[in-house]
């Protein structure tokens, strides 16, 4: 089937939408699926806005409301993961996954679900070591702290998908696997993105957590976004002792939605023609989560996930064949997902703004149905629970100040603390003005307009969309690994890439040389760079001019 797969969307839905028709018109066949790798913008209203960790200027409505009103309606099903700027109460309404529009998928903090046979996991957020060990504390209405924290990955998470056992085809995350990049042309990497060498040579670009997970279930494919570029790479694993070759998993990147940037990439993978078409639970992450359900934490506390170390009584959660046969019969045998849409909140409308709509943390419905069915616990319900018995809902807050104090960062289990970048990255957007952002955690850019007609496929691209990651032994032409580059790299040579479906001019990215939007190579400038990004908040500053 082909999958479409996009970058950091920022809620530019309509304009990914339009792409996709684009595509279809210029290719074989219809999208049959859509994957967004995070900063989704599920926002439905104003309040959802100041609910996003960007500065007051940047919060703009874009057009999620739209499906989310069902004014439109996604013309093919999308599945997204959330990254660092959402509609962070939205999303939390749904922990273990759910519909946020019709036809538009969340898979919550953790999860994993199958699509014509196709099973495809993800991780939301993005790694911070001095939250990493905490429960998921955090409420509406947030502060200047847990309005961060809230999207920051816990090991919860990553402890529950290592409990996974079976073969899994496609996984997203938002921030890349830390070390992916010693796996494609780095030397290209570097020369798109200078301002990523002191990290790339530290090996400290990107998310140990993730790596940890890439290490574990070696999917087929791996797709992330948040740094903003586009990059290919090739991970070849070791063999176990049950495999006579190790696994392989075909690593993208994707650029953010912006005129003349790679930030859609469509692929041929191979589908189960005799499974349904529709959206399946998956019930071994089903029943892992039954399994893992006494262990959800709700403090800002830090703890360790029970490991054969002798102090725990149970630390393997896996699924065992029994456990799989209670949960169908919970579930009827029947691993349909619902189309149980609903409106938990009033949504936008341009006619009547409403500045002052009051922030309130809501119990989503399909949330309650599915924890019903499944016998767990919603989490927020159980946030509820503890600041009703306690009256402690400002002491939560104040949890969420001490929490991500830095100073907390030397107890994890990771020594490292970049997510991201902790130099200045000129193309994300940064926290400022009394919201002091995360170090190098997001990004900033001078320049296209979204005014810009919409992105087009390009003309020379492959008529065959197969030949995308068609060779596990190979990287993609574009993303060829330099000699310079071989010491880094298990696996060179050339392959035919992929649709790649770009804007305005119809030739190939890899023809042009890369722009540079800001002044990536005067390091002693890069503290006085405008935290700004008015090509994706549509904020024009007279000072962008550069």
């Amino acid at each position: 089937m082909r999958v479409a797969v996009a970058g950091c969307c920022h809620g530019e839905l309509d304009k990914i939408y339009e792409t996709l028709a684009l595509a279809e018109r210029r290719g074989p066949g219809p999208v049959d699926l859509l994957l967004c790798c995070g900063d989704f913008q599920a926002v439905r209203n104003e309040a959802d806005l100041r609910c996003m960790a960007v500065p007051p200027k940047y919060r703009h409505m874009q057009t999620f409301y739209r499906y989310y009103s069902g004014e439109k309606k996604a013309p093919v099903l999308t599945i997204f993961i959330g990254g660092n700027h959402e509609a962070s109460n939205h999303l939390q309404e749904l922990p273990y996954g759910g519909w946020v529009a019709p036809n538009i998928y969340y898979l919550g903090l953790a999860g994993v679900v199958k699509y014509r046979g196709v099973r495809i996991g993800g991780i939301s957020g993005i790694f911070k070591s001095h939250d990493y060990r905490k429960g998921h504390f955090e409420c509406p209405p947030y502060n200047s702290s847990t309005i961060r924290s809230i999207y920051h990955v816990r090991n919860i998470e990553v402890y529950k998908l290592k409990q996974l056992k079976q073969p899994v085809d496609i996984f997203l995350s938002h921030d890349w696997p830390r070390s992916i990049y010693h796996y494609g042309n780095k030397k290209q990497l570097l020369k798109t993105k200078s301002f990523f060498r002191q990290e790339v040579e530290n090996n400290t670009l990107g998310s140990p957590a993730a790596s940890e997970l890439l290490e574990h279930l070696k999917p087929t494919y791996w797709f992330s976004a948040h740094l903003h570029v586009k990059f290919a790479a090739l991970m070849q694993h070791q063999a176990t002792d049950k495999e006579q070759t190790g696994k392989a998993t075909k690593f993208l990147a994707l650029d953010k939605c912006l005129p003349h940037r790679d930030f859609l990439q469509v692929l041929e993978i191979e589908h189960d023609s005799s499974a349904p078409e529709y959206l399946e639970y998956d019930v071994e992450w089903l029943t892992i989560l039954r399994a893992t359900d006494d262990l959800i934490n709700v403090t800002g506390n830090l703890w360790n996930m029970p490991e054969n170390n002798g102090l725990h009584t149970r630390w393997d959660y896996s699924a065992t064949e029994e456990a799989m046969k209670e949960v169908m019969e919970k579930l009827n045998h029947d691993l349909k997902v619902p189309c149980n849409f609903s409106m938990t909140a009033a949504c936008y409308d341009p006619s009547k703004p409403q500045t002052q709509v009051q922030l309130v943390h809501r119990i989503n419905p399909q949330t309650t149905e599915f924890c019903a069915q499944l016998g767990i616990t919603d989490i927020n319900v159980m946030l509820q629970k503890v600041k009703e018995e306690r009256h402690l809902c400002g002491e939560y807050e104040q949890q969420g100040d001490v929490g991500t104090d830095d100073s907390e960062e030397d107890h994890s289990e990771y020594n490292t603390d970049t997510s991201a970048l902790s130099s200045i990255n000129p193309d994300e957007i940064m926290l400022e003005e009394g919201e002091e952002g995360e170090e190098g955690e997001e990004v900033v850019s001078a320049c296209s307009d979204m005014n810009t007609p919409s992105v087009e496929p390009s003309s020379d691209q492959a008529s065959d969309f197969s030949t995308s990651f068609s060779d596990i032994r190979n990287l993609p032409s574009s993303m060829f690994v330099s000699s310079d580059d071989a010491s880094h790299s298990p696996a060179g040579g050339e392959e035919k890439s992929g649709e790649t479906v770009e804007s305005g001019d119809e030739k190939d990215l890899s023809e042009f040389p890369v722009k540079r939007l800001s002044n990536e190579h005067e390091p002693e400038q890069r503290k006085k760079i405008k935290r700004r990004n008015q090509a994706i908040y549509a904020a024009v500053d007279d000072d962008n001019d550069e």
